[in-house]
């Protein structure tokens, strides 16, 4: 199949140019699901899955949500741990004059 270019014009190079790029769009996608599917396959057969391996669970594993210390008074679902900086709500309580042992759970 071969093309010769230099007698195309302009307009069809252009259009041949987004034919060409929509196909590799859809054989880079295509590629990248067999890819997936023999690495699936590769890591059952030593009886792990994939995100095992590329330690997707672990990190959820060991890190563990902070219990809440604080709720927004005015928004019960609004909670803080206490860490990190603190939620605008906290900011609003205390500018009203409210203690921070006043927003403790």
């Amino acid at each position: 199949m071969a093309i010769n270019l230099e007698k195309m014009s302009r307009k069809d190079l252009i259009e041949l140019r987004d034919q060409v790029d929509i196909a590799l769009k859809s054989a880079e996608k295509r590629e990248r699901k067999e890819a997936l599917q023999a690495a699936e396959k590769a890591a059952a057969e030593f009886g792990f899955s994939l995100s095992e391996l590329s330690g997707d669970a672990s990190k959820s594993a060991k890190a563990p949500k902070n219990k809440a210390k604080y709720k927004n008074p005015a928004d019960p679902d609004q909670t803080w741990s206490g860490r990190g900086r603190k939620p605008q709500w906290v900011h609003d309580a205390l500018k009203a004059g409210a203690d921070i042992s006043d927003l403790e759970i």
